[in-house]
């Protein structure tokens, strides 16, 4: 028989309620996490077995959005959900980040853990619940998790911090920050910022370490009353002391003088050589094998360059802490593309296009909360040939998701507003050579290519990679870190931002937790770092061209009278698909009667907007136009003359003289300038030729004429 267990606390002004032995009875930890009236079943289960054959941990994480949750049906075809969405994606690496570092060292078991989305009130954003779900869930599992942790979203609204914004005080915060930890400090941040100081940044952590405290408090309590025994960990085994003082005693003087090596390419060589003369000494130890091997050669290499670095300040490519590596900035690099840009630093660079289009172009959102458009796109791709290995190539991973993700976080807050600039923006990065953050570099680069485009960025943003070694008492953060460092390191923290603040920072933490000192010096030389990369990117382009590339649209915007938005579409779309294809522009129209049309050619942008004004221009008295003859009879010809609509050109209005026959004077077909002299009561309109001159289309002005 299965009890049931409960707990409820008032956090932020709403209920948080976790429950668990009532559904999911079968996973090692479930509960279901209600706050509002969101909710999220989570779960965590792990195998009886260690996997064989892996050094590392083998952990997923699912998070998953139900369409039912918020009463909609999925759209599509085959009416269910399909592949994770970008947020659900996301929000999986979210959960993970925090919760990897936390599992006890040699523990092998396949471990899942999924997060489903039952219900969402629109108010209360479904990931934080999940988070701390997944805490709960793993706490009580049995499974060997040293948490629990907790988690919080921060928002700063006129100089406050506010504690889990609803969605619809999203709109006026200036930060968006998730902060996730222990209750000893803090492990995983990721945030987006509107040029805030780093003060209030990490005021914004404090915020959220603090004020998720009782919900760890909360998990506690929980377990206390309802956790499984704790599954066994495997003790190393007697061997494995040996082995590694063998290890050591074979490889480490020969790895330090690797390590010496300040390439990245030759450097790998020459570790690898090690570790292959000594897997080959001790071949015939059968306890020797290549994962035992890989573990024990990682924990050396970690010795070697942590306490080199720690005890000379001098790091594996020659630098000091603090310096970055040299940076090459280009742009104008690609003839056709609308803005591009080649950002090198040290062996990282990022070849990054930007791409101007319409609002036809605009990435259509389906979130639970409803159907969304998102006019600035930031794509990343890592192909394998940037580390100079061959590997699969496919679809986007979660990881460069998660980077593209990062890095339009970091740009999205300078971008112009649709008013300012009513073009959809695509920016993709191809990384082609990869040592240190790749997502940093993408930032660089994308913000010189949107300038090299000449998108009206508010400031340049540049981002740098911070890294972390931290022994006993010893500490040493490490600017513009290389791969080997965030390897062999302690810590990842992406500070991105311009000359004016911070607009995105997302760290990730490999130890229990760090404290408030050691990010706060993090973010002063972060500061310091990303002011050099700034003044360094200014050497190719330090503003926004004044003008576009000629390859690129040009979007002009007219107003129309909403109420002439049917007329201008036709039925079924018939009038915008003949403007479309008559004049070669493209035509995008809004419901308040802004209309946009996009063109590289000025002359199908003009011929565009006459065809649109002609449809949604009302005839006025006394006004010349242009028209088409549509049909000739014997009291005169009606005149096609403003778009769809039709007027009469008396025969006596034909000429200053008497005319015999309309032919005499037009022909059916026949394109001749009217100026309109009447609506009548039943709205038929008179025009008049013999008023215009039919080879200038001025008006004639004469005493005549105005008795007619």
């Amino acid at each position: 028989m299965f009890k049931e267990f409960r707990k409820e606390i008032d956090w932020g002004g709403r209920p948080l309620v976790i429950e668990t032995g009532r559904i999911a009875r079968q996973a090692d930890g479930a509960v279901m996490v209600t706050y509002g009236e969101t909710k999220v079943l989570c779960t965590a289960v792990a195998e009886n077995t260690p996997r064989q054959g892996i050094d590392f941990f083998p952990l997923s994480v699912h998070y998953q959005e139900k369409t039912f949750a918020a009463g909609r049906i999925p759209g599509g075809f085959f009416k269910r959900e399909g592949r994770p969405a970008e947020k659900e994606v996301l929000t999986s690496r979210l959960i993970d980040r925090p919760i990897r570092p936390l599992f006890a060292s040699g523990f092998r078991n396949e471990t899942q853990v999924v997060c489903t989305v039952l219900a969402h009130d629109l108010e209360n954003d479904p990931d934080i619940v999940a988070l701390v779900g997944t805490s709960a869930a793993l706490t009580i599992s049995g499974i060997p998790f040293l948490g629990p942790i907790g988690a919080a979203r921060v928002g700063y609204i006129d100089g406050a911090y506010i504690l889990n914004p609803r969605l619809d005080e999203m709109a006026d915060t200036a930060l968006d920050l998730v902060v996730a930890g222990t209750t000893d400090g803090v492990l995983m941040v990721e945030s987006e910022a509107h040029e805030l100081s780093e003060d209030i940044m990490l005021g914004a952590v404090t915020f959220g370490h603090e004020h998720f405290q009782p919900v760890i408090t909360a998990i506690i309590e929980l377990a206390e009353v309802c956790a499984k025994e704790p599954m066994d960990v495997p003790e190393p085994p007697e061997w494995l002391d040996d082995l590694a003082g063998r290890v050591a005693e074979g490889a480490e003087k020969d790895l330090r003088l690797a390590y010496g090596e300040t390439d990245k390419m030759a450097r790998q060589g020459k570790v690898q050589a090690v570790k292959d003369r000594v897997a080959q000494d001790l071949a015939e130890d059968e306890n020797a094998d290549p994962v035992v091997l890989s573990g024990l050669f990682k924990k050396l290499e970690q010795k070697i360059v942590r306490r080199d670095i720690l005890k000379t300040g001098r790091r594996i490519d020659g630098r000091d802490t603090r310096t970055v590596r040299p940076i090459v900035s280009e742009v104008g690099i690609l003839p056709r593309a609308h803005g591009s840009s080649l950002f090198t630093r040290g062996e990282t660079q990022a070849l990054v296009v930007a791409t101007l289009g319409t609002g036809q172009d605009e990435q259509i959102i389906d979130a639970l909360e409803g159907e969304s458009r998102r006019s600035f796109m930031l794509h990343y791709n890592f192909p394998p040939y940037s580390v100079g290995e061959a590997g699969r190539m496919g679809s986007p991973g979660r990881r460069e998701i998660g980077h593209g993700k990062l890095a339009w976080r970091a740009v999205n807050p300078l971008m112009p507003s649709k008013e300012e600039f009513p073009y959809t923006v695509r920016v993709v990065s191809e990384i082609t050579e990869s040592n240190g953050s790749s997502s940093m570099a993408t930032v660089c680069g994308s913000s010189l290519a949107l300038m090299d485009a000449g998108v009206p960025l508010k400031r340049p943003v540049a981002g740098i990679a911070m890294g972390l070694i931290k022994e006993e008492d010893g500490v040493a953060v490490l600017s513009d870190i290389i791969g080997d460092e965030d390897h062999l390191g302690d810590m990842d923290f992406k500070v991105a931002g311009t000359e004016a603040g911070i607009t995105s920072l997302q760290m990730d933490i490999k130890i229990t937790s760090i404290t408030e000192d050691i990010m706060r010096t993090a973010l002063a030389q972060a500061r310091d770092g990303r002011l050099h990369i700034l003044n360094e990117m200014a050497n190719a382009i330090s503003s926004s061209r004044d003008e576009l590339a000629a390859t690129a649209p040009r979007i002009t915007v007219i107003t129309i009278n909403p109420d002439k938005i049917r007329e201008v579409i036709g039925p079924g779309g018939k009038m915008i698909r003949e403007i479309t294809e008559e004049s070669g522009a493209r035509v995008d129209l809004e419901d308040d009667g802004t209309v946009k049309i996009a063109s590289s050619n000025q002359d199908a942008t003009d011929k565009a907007i006459a065809l649109i004004q002609a449809i949604a221009a009302e005839p006025e008295i006394g006004r010349v136009y242009r028209g088409k003859v549509v049909k000739v009879v014997d009291f005169g010809a009606f005149v096609n003359y403003l778009g769809p609509r039709d007027g009469l050109v008396h025969i006596s209005q034909l000429k200053n003289e008497r005319v015999g026959k309309v032919t005499d004077v037009i022909q059916e077909g026949d394109e001749i300038w009217v100026k309109l002299i009447g609506i009548d009561d039943r709205g038929k309109v008179k025009l008049s030729m013999k008023l215009v001159d039919q080879d200038t289309g001025q008006e004639i002005k004469s005493e005549e004429s105005a008795e007619a």
